[in-house]
C-alpha cells in the first residue's frame, strides 16, 4: 500500500488564467472547460471571480451547477461584499469553496492597501470569521506572500486558522522567489506556526523568472499539499505554474516526490487545445507535454536510440497524456450520428439539436473543402460552433482578393448589415490588410489591431486556417475567431466575429487585483 499524500491540484485557468489580457472566456467557454477539468479529476476547480462582474457571478454560478465532482471555487477579496457575492455563486456546487485573500507584504500594505499590518491582521481575521460562516471550506492567501515578512506571516496564518481557514496558500505572486528560499519559507512556517497542522498550505507561483513550476516543486517537497496551477501555464504577465508540468514531474519521478495525484493525463493534450482555442493563446512547439515538439525526433542520434528502446529519449509516453497519430476519423459521407459521437470523445457535448445542427453543417461544408477531417480540425470548428450567442450585425457574404508581384494586393468585400448588401474595396501591404481596410470603409469602428495570429490546425496545404484578431477600443479588448481552409477568408471572419463581439458588448473586465 503506498504511503504518499495526495497532492491537491487546483486549476485556476478560469480565473488567474483568465486574466491575461484578451483570454476573457464567455460563460458556455468557461462551462466547456470545467467539464474537461472535471473529466480530468482536478480536485478544485477555480470558476473566477464573482465581484468582478456580473458575467463573472453568472459563469461560476453555471460551474457550480454542472459540475459534479470537483470542489467549485471563486476569489474574494477580504471584503464582506465580495465573501457575500462568492458564497451567492458557488451555492449550488455539490462541494464549494470561498477563496479569500489580502496583501502582507510591507510594500503591498504600505502603498496598495495603505494599512498597518494589525489593520491588514483584523480584517483578514474578520473575514475569514465571515467565510467560515457561509461555507464549510475556507482557503485564505497571503498576497505578495513570498515578499512578507516572517514573523508577521506566522501571526497571520495562526489567527487566520484559528478563524476557519482550511487552506493556506502563500502565493509568489510576482514570480520573485527561487526554489531554495520559497521551499524552505514552508518548511519554516510549518515548523513555527502552533496549528499548522489543522490546514493544508497551498502554492501558486508565478513565472515572472521563468521558476513558477520549480518553486511550486520545491514547495510540495517541503510539506506543501495543494498547487494552484493553470492549464498550458496561462495566466496575467507571464503566466502560471503549469498544471501538465506539474502533474507529469510528480508521476515520472514517482521515485523522488512523496505525493501522488488524481489527475488522469489523458485528457492533459486535449484540454490543452481546448484552452488554447478558447483563448486564442496558441502553445508554443517546444513546450513541455503539451507543444507539438515535445515527442518530436528529429537528431539521427535520437530516432536511432528511439528505435532500438523507447526509454532511451523518451520519459513518457505521447498516448499516456493524450496524444494521438493523425488519423482520418471522419469524412464527407459521414452521418450527424457519427458526428456527434466524435465530438463527445473530445470532450464537447451540445446543449441543443440546433446546436448540434449548426455543427454538422459545419463539419459538411468542411467536409467539401477538406478530404481528411482530423481532431483539430473538429476542435477548431467547433469553438466556432459555440462561441458567443451574439447578434452578428456584420455578416460575411462575399469576398475577391487579388495578388501580383509588382502590383499592390487588393480586396473586393461585401458584408451584410440588417439585411443590406455594402460592398467595398481597398488596396492593401497584403491582401490581409487589404481586406481589414475594406472592411474598416464599411465599420469604421476606431479599433486598434492588437493580435493578428494565424496558424494551421492540421499538416497539409489544404489544412484549416485558424486565425485569432485581437482588437482595442477605449481600454476594452475582444478577440475574434475564424476558420477557414481559405486564409484570407479566415481573416475576415475573425476580424467581422470581433467586431460583433465588441457590438454586442459581450466583455469581461478582468479584475486587476488578485493573488
Amino acid at each position: 500500500m503506498s504511503t504518499k499524500d495526495n497532492l491537491i491540484i487546483f486549476d485556476t485557468t478560469l480565473r488567474d488564467g483568465e486574466q491575461s489580457p484578451g483570454a476573457s472566456m464567455t460563460r458556455d467557454e468557461k462551462v466547456r472547460i470545467a467539464k474537461m477539468l472535471e473529466k480530468m479529476h482536478v480536485d478544485v476547480i477555480e470558476a473566477g471571480f464573482a465581484i468582478a462582474s456580473g458575467g463573472d457571478f453568472d459563469a461560476i454560478k453555471a460551474v457550480a451547477e454542472t459540475v459534479q465532482d470537483s470542489t467549485i471555487c471563486s476569489l474574494s477579496r477580504a471584503m464582506p461584499a465580495d465573501i457575500k457575492r462568492t458564497a451567492e455563486a458557488i451555492k449550488s456546487a455539490n462541494s464549494g469553496r470561498i477563496h479569500t485573500f489580502i496583501a502582507t507584504s510591507p510594500i503591498h500594505m504600505k502603498y496598495k492597501l495603505m494599512m498597518s499590518p494589525e489593520q491588514v491582521l483584523e480584517q483578514a481575521v474578520g473575514m475569514v470569521s465571515l467565510a467560515r460562516n457561509l461555507c464549510g471550506d475556507v482557503e485564505f492567501s497571503l498576497e505578495d506572500g513570498s515578499r512578507s515578512e516572517f514573523d508577521f506571516q506566522c501571526r497571520m496564518i495562526e489567527a487566520v486558522i484559528d478563524a476557519g481557514a482550511t487552506t493556506i496558500n502563500i502565493p509568489d505572486t510576482v514570480g520573485y522567489g527561487t526554489p531554495e528560499e520559497y521551499g524552505a519559507m514552508f518548511k519554516n512556517i510549518m515548523e513555527r506556526v502552533p496549528n499548522a497542522d489543522k490546514a493544508i498550505f497551498s502554492t501558486h507561483c508565478h513565472n515572472d523568472l521563468g521558476l513558477a513550476v520549480a518553486n511550486s516543486l520545491a514547495a510540495v517537497m517541503n510539506g506543501v499539499r495543494q498547487v494552484e496551477c493553470t492549464i498550458n501555464g496561462l495566466g496575467e504577465r507571464a503566466g502560471n505554474a503549469s498544471l501538465e508540468e506539474i502533474v507529469m514531474a510528480v508521476k515520472t519521478r514517482a521515485d523522488v516526490f512523496p505525493v501522488t495525484t488524481r489527475i488522469d493525463p489523458i485528457h492533459i493534450v486535449p484540454t490543452s487545445r481546448l484552452v488554447s482555442s478558447i483563448t486564442g493563446f496558441p502553445v508554443q512547439p517546444n513546450k513541455a507535454i503539451v507543444g507539438a515538439n515535445a515527442f518530436a525526433h528529429e537528431s539521427g542520434i535520437h530516432q536511432d536510440g528511439i528505435l532500438k528502446h523507447r526509454e532511451t529519449y523518451e520519459i513518457m509516453k505521447a498516448e499516456d497524456v493524450g496524444w494521438k497519430s493523425n488519423k482520418l476519423v471522419l469524412g464527407k459521407h459521414s452521418g450527424r450520428a457519427a458526428v456527434r459521437a466524435r465530438f463527445e470523445e473530445l470532450g464537447v457535448t451540445f446543449e441543443s439539436p440546433e446546436e448540434l445542427g449548426h455543427a454538422f453543417a459545419r463539419f459538411k461544408e468542411l467536409a467539401d473543402k477538406k478530404h481528411e477531417i482530423f481532431d483539430e480540425d473538429l476542435q477548431a470548428l467547433v469553438s466556432r460552433v459555440t462561441a458567443p450567442s451574439i447578434a452578428e450585425k456584420f455578416q460575411f457574404s462575399n469576398l475577391e482578393a487579388t495578388s501580383k508581384s509588382g502590383v499592390k494586393p487588393h480586396a473586393s468585400l461585401t458584408l451584410t448589415i440588417a439585411g443590406v448588401d455594402h460592398q467595398t474595396e481597398s488596396e492593401g501591404d497584403g491582401l490581409v490588410d487589404a481586406a481589414f481596410k475594406a472592411i474598416e470603409k464599411i465599420a469604421s469602428s476606431q479599433t486598434a489591431l492588437q493580435l493578428y495570429l494565424v496558424s494551421a490546425v492540421t499538416q497539409g496545404t489544404d489544412s484549416l486556417g485558424d486565425v485569432t484578431v485581437r482588437l482595442e477600443k477605449e481600454g476594452e479588448i475582444v478577440n475574434g475567431l475564424g476558420s477557414d481552409t481559405d486564409v484570407i477568408v479566415a481573416s475576415v471572419k475573425a476580424y467581422l466575429n470581433a467586431l460583433n463581439v465588441l457590438d454586442a458588448g459581450v466583455i469581461k473586465a478582468h479584475p486587476q487585483s488578485g493573488v
